[in-house]
């Protein structure tokens, strides 16, 4: 390999595909729907480049219609854990070497792979098997996974061009290397993005993986590793182990060589991996690394002076989009009282139009929620809704898991600001709104910044630049994305790093280098040319 240094460019965005009718990708896409909704695959374990198949098997179905099987998939229990182990350390004897020129050469062929031959088939898996419409799975499955894939080598080149300053007698340099073990990444069903992120992120910067992914995101994560090896990722870099998370856990975080946890999820789940680390900390060999995204409690807030239409779309989009299923969707609003008589009606209006219904048509905004737990999860708290004096249901409230788990898009208005879905995360297609005296405003900003243990995402509607600037210091540690006139959901990677404090995670901002950053131990290495012959200094002489 040459000694000679490399430069990656500042890379694009990958440019969203309009999916129109008449458009070749529509039909393309239309096609891998038909294909693999009338297919049902087997999808194994992978550990070490090996297909393991256990015989201890799950479905995923879609959620639309539940009773549709689309894959058998093979669980991991602790012997096969235990075996993923061992193939990534024995994977790291090689990776953590190898030049991060290759490395990153890996996952930028896996960017164009991902933008061409595998963008509809990973589109397709994440629409049937998660239950996303075209437009939600092309922002996601395709731009944002591709987006990662082309940033973070370039965010790696940025840290690898770091050097600490040389003196004339001697010289000083960095070795920027991987954590001392393996890297257990744990992935949610919401994003396929945030699954490839969690695995390939630490794998970029030298390190080895053991990745949980989601039961109901297997279908397009397995597509992920296939895309991997044809990249040309050496085998058990990342070791692929669908299961039970205690079953995984359990032997993950009684390994000496555990060094870090990559995670997305509940806050429950983290907290409990938090408590059960420390636990074990005298068996670690190194101090790991924890790195959390969790759960949220969005807030829009809207002052007098906001855009009427500007904040209806907003409040429907982020809301609404993939059914509330999204870590940052708003689900909670402030909303003054002279312009709540304003948007009310419309509002409501423009919420019971939205088209609900399959995927695979592409006229329904929304889709089903994720499964039958999310499913009762969400109407219980409806139901608490319709049962209190102080709450009423203003748009949507039905639910029918009959054949998939659809829910109506529902809005909520509350006299008690502290309303139990005013406060409480739900991950469903649920709004709630507290409607306040305009006069009301600073005390309402209070009111947002106290009211939720999470710190995740946020935004502020007004025209007002002193309304603007009183909600963007109120709220400062209220969110770790703010947005102002905009809808508190859609981080782009290289424009919004995501990532919020509080309960909802360690802030460690994926899709930027600041993530990038916990995957490194860095060695200072000193080489003094002349170096001392005497112990003794000037200073010890006598007068």
């Amino acid at each position: 390999m040459s000694d000679a240094g490399f430069h990656i460019p500042f890379p694009k965005n990958e440019p969203v595909l309009s999916y129109a009718p008449g458009s070749l990708e529509r039909a393309q896409l239309k096609a891998e729907l038909e294909r693999q909704s009338n297919t049902t695959i087997e999808i194994p374990l992978i550990i070490g480049g090996k297909e393991i198949y256990t015989g201890r098997t799950g479905k995923i179905v879609m959620p639309h219609d539940h009773g549709h099987v689309l894959a058998t998939y093979h669980k991991a229990g602790p012997e096969e854990t235990k075996m993923a182990i061992e193939a990534a350390l024995e994977a790291k004897k090689d990776w953590a070497n190898m030049s991060w020129i290759d490395k990153a050469s890996i996952f930028l062929k896996a960017a164009e792979l991902l933008s061409t031959k595998y963008r509809h088939l990973v589109n397709a898996a994440t629409m049937l098997g998660q239950g996303k419409n075209v437009y939600q799975a092309e922002i996601d499955a395709a731009c944002e996974s591709i987006d990662y894939l082309r940033y973070n080598p370039y965010f790696a080149s940025l840290i690898n061009q770091w050097e600490p300053v040389s003196s004339s007698d001697s010289f000083n340099r960095m070795d920027y290397r991987p954590l001392e073990g393996f890297v257990f990444a744990v992935s949610p069903f919401n994003f396929t993005a945030i699954a490839l992120n969690l695995a390939t992120a630490p794998a970029l910067m030298g390190n080895v993986v053991v990745w949980k992914p989601a039961s109901t995101a297997v279908l397009s994560n397995y597509y992920l590793m296939q895309l991997y090896k044809e990249a040309g990722l050496p085998d058990g870099v990342i070791n692929f182990l669908p299961g039970s998370g205690p079953d995984i856990s359990n032997v993950v975080f009684n390994d000496p060589y555990f060094a870090g946890l990559h995670f997305t999820g509940s806050t429950s789940t983290f907290d409990g991996f938090w408590k059960t680390i420390v636990e074990h900390m005298d068996t670690y060999k190194t101090y790991p690394r924890i790195v959390g995204e969790t759960g949220g409690k969005d807030f829009v807030v809207a002052h007098p002076s906001a855009d009427p239409k500007a904040l209806i779309t907003a409040l429907i989009r982020g809301a609404f989009e993939y059914q509330g299923q999204k870590c940052s969707a708003a689900s909670r609003a402030y909303i003054p009282q002279s312009l709540w008589k304003e948007i009310k009606q419309e509002l409501v209006g423009q919420t019971e139009s939205i088209l609900m219904g399959d995927v695979r048509d592409f006229r329904n905004f929304v889709n089903a929620v994720i499964d039958e737990a999310a499913f009762d999860k969400i109407m219980g708290y409806i139901e608490k809704a319709k049962n209190s004096n102080v709450a009423k249901i203003i748009a949507g409230g039905q639910g029918d898991k009959t054949k998939g788990y659809f829910i109506r898009p529902t809005i909520i208005e509350t006299q008690d600001p502290h309303f139990v879905t005013m406060e409480e995360e739900i991950f469903g297609p649920v709004l709630t709104v507290y409607v306040y005296e305009d006069n009301q405003y600073e005390e309402i900003l209070q009111l947002c910044n106290e009211t939720s243990p999470y710190g995740l995402t946020g935004s502020i509607f007004a025209n007002d630049r002193k309304a603007i600037n009183k909600a963007y210091e109120v709220l400062r540690f209220a969110a770790g994305n703010f947005y102002i006139n905009d809808k508190p959901t859609g981080a782009v990677v290289g424009q919004q790093p995501f990532g919020g404090a509080r309960r909802s995670g360690t802030n460690d901002k994926a899709g930027s280098p600041f993530n990038l950053l916990r995957w490194i131990s860095p060695r200072t290495i000193k080489e003094n040319f002349i170096p001392p012959t005497s112990w003794t200094y000037p200073f010890l002489q006598e007068e």
